[in-house]
């Protein structure tokens, strides 16, 4: 009989983080949780307490504790990838961080989804004495945050890491970004939905999907970048249009803007991703105009 797995996932207390720990119990792996006690874990799974952020109390609420795999929910600066790299070296024999599509914010490429090898970690510079600590600035430098933690984890060879670039996420009834409840408000009311002079589609991925990737990532032997996409793009119209077939009577209004906050999820630039290489390693997408309609669902529930 296989032994179980130990896994250990840093932060996942809520949306696709708490269906991965789901997942891993199910599949009978021994999962342990880690984060600073806001929330307990799902049931079945161990808990243990620590600032991420505190080296100190990291390694103390850790112990002697080593794992198969670390899957890593909050990873957003290099500081923290540079703590996580020093503590987990020889502690696990996998480490999975999820990363985001956030960090091709400089590859605008209207007219082709981007590779992984667009922008390779390897080549990234890493500045630790930027206010990383500082949430406004974290907040505006979101991609960059996401870049350089995946840069100073590729920088030792030795350390088996894999960063799992996630598209947008959409579905689910406890979806907390508000995104699609701001296109229901607006369409609802036949308030005006902001949108770029120019505006770019996107690649996405429903929230039950990206749970199944990082399930199967965590399992898998593959390292470095990975993008996780479902198949096709959407565009700030087609997000209106399932919106829209939820809300009888409503009424959709694009405007564009040259300057000024545009709506969620309409994009001045191109954010596909090319999952080509994901699909290559075994893993198999959805399409994501065939599930849009159940995320919107889902999401604003009962026609709402």
């Amino acid at each position: 009989m296989e032994k179980a797995r130990e896994v250990l996932v840093i932060g996942g207390n809520r949306y696709f983080g708490k269906r991965l720990i789901r997942r891993l119990l199910a599949a009978g792996d021994r999962v342990t949780v880690l984060n600073r006690g806001s929330a307990a874990p799902p049931a079945g799974a161990r808990h243990l307490v620590a600032d991420r952020d505190d080296e100190n109390s990291l390694r103390e609420a850790l112990g002697s504790r080593t794992f198969d795999v670390v899957v890593d929910q909050v990873c957003y600066t290099p500081r923290q990838a540079a703590l996580a790299r020093r503590v987990f070296a020889g502690r696990t024999r996998r480490y999975v961080m999820t990363s985001t599509v956030e960090v091709y914010e400089y590859e605008d490429s209207p007219a082709a989804l981007v590779p992984e090898s667009a922008v390779d970690p390897r080549t990234v510079a890493v500045d630790l004495e930027l206010p990383w600590d500082d949430p406004e600035f974290l907040d505006s430098h979101y991609g960059e945050g996401k870049r350089q933690a995946e840069a100073v984890l590729a920088a030792d060879p030795a350390f088996p890491y894999v960063a799992v670039r996630v598209a947008h996420v959409l579905g689910g009834d406890d979806d907390f970004t508000g995104r699609l409840a701001h296109y229901a408000d607006r369409i609802r009311t036949g308030a005006p939905i902001a949108v770029p002079l120019v505006n770019r589609p996107a690649t996405y991925i429903h929230v039950e999907e990206i749970a199944d990737f990082l399930a199967w990532a965590a399992g898998a032997d593959f390292t470095g970048p990975v993008n996780a996409a479902s198949h096709g793009l959407l565009s700030t119209e087609d997000l209106c249009e399932a919106v829209a077939a939820r809300l009888p009577g409503g009424r959709v209004e694009l405007r564009t803007v040259e300057v000024g906050e545009v709506s969620p999820l309409s994009f001045a630039r191109s954010y596909g991703m090319d999952n080509t290489r994901a699909g290559r390693l075994g893993f198999t997408f959805g399409e994501v105009h065939q599930w849009l309609p159940k995320a919107v669902a889902e999401t604003l529930g009962g026609g709402d």
